[in-house]
């Protein structure tokens, strides 16, 4: 078997690493995501996004033309089997602060949801809460999540599919109470290129076992119909997170986004009809 040039092998993950601390920091200016003396809590599962996103973001912040400070944050909860020591041992091994946060959501989620039945929804609601109170006892003033271009994506047809309403997941957020800014520095990054990322780098990848084992899932199903569509027609996806950026409230039909009650011809200027005739 030819064995491949590794010249060429680095040659591509340069690109790749470059493509995507170009879109990482090109994100954060557009929505001045990070500013100067800014504590960022990285919210890291041990998935490929948030060890991608943790690695862009300790590389940008050694040549950011403001000043912050990371540190990651995992929230333990408690599943059967989790490898309790990988994120630990990982993280002092490159040198970043950070927290485990120990929480059962796990019993929480298995003892409220019925068997068979999707539980993103309530171990979301419940991770985003514990995380939300311990940034403000870090005193954090961003919170960093790890969705990319293609949940942002996915999260619009879900939303209109299933939910009946026109939104995503927007690059920056103020949470309902008003107590917390969560960013998503990997808005403009493709899953695939984070994925080539995470093998490159040999990151050490922790599974979700909560609802790995549920099939058929509204967003699993979201995904398949969107790559069916990027193998058809290349570059759908990416149309289609422009248009997120891209809104014009006048062309929808939300009465609370634009005044169409107040809509009203404008009756024609006389003189201006007279030079015309001219």
């Amino acid at each position: 078997m030819a064995q491949s040039d590794p010249r060429k092998s680095r040659t591509e993950f340069n690109k790749l690493q470059k493509r995507l601390r170009r879109n990482v920091g090109q994100a954060i200016e557009d929505y001045r995501m990070i500013e100067d003396g800014d504590l960022v809590m990285v919210c890291l599962s041990g998935g490929k996004d948030s060890y991608g996103m943790l690695d862009i973001l300790l590389n940008l912040q050694r040549t950011a033309p403001v000043r912050f400070e990371l540190v990651a944050v995992n929230l333990d909860q408690k599943q059967p089997g989790f490898p309790e020591d990988v994120l630990p041992r990982y993280l002092s091994g490159i040198g970043v602060p950070f927290h485990i946060l120990e929480r059962d959501t796990y019993s929480i989620v298995k003892s409220l949801v019925p068997e068979g039945k999707t539980t993103c929804g309530l171990c979301s609601r419940l991770r985003r809460g514990n995380l939300y109170g311990f940034a403000r006892e870090i005193g954090a003033t961003k919170i960093a999540l790890g969705h990319h271009r293609d949940d942002i994506v996915e999260t619009l047809f879900l939303n209109m599919f299933f939910g009946g309403k026109l939104k995503a997941m927007p690059p920056k957020l103020l949470s309902d109470d008003g107590g917390n800014v969560v960013i998503r520095p990997l808005a403009y990054c493709r899953e695939s290129d984070l994925a080539d990322y995470a093998e490159a780098k040999g990151f050490p990848i922790i599974p979700c076992n909560l609802c790995g084992s549920q099939e058929n899932l509204q967003r699993q199903a979201i995904k398949q119909m969107l790559a069916d569509w990027e193998r058809r027609y290349p570059g759908r996806s990416e149309v289609i997170f422009s248009a997120v950026c891209n809104v014009a409230p006048s062309q929808l039909g939300d009465t609370a986004l634009f005044d169409f009650a107040g809509l009203r011809a404008t009756p024609p200027d006389p003189a201006a009809i007279r030079i015309c005739n001219l």
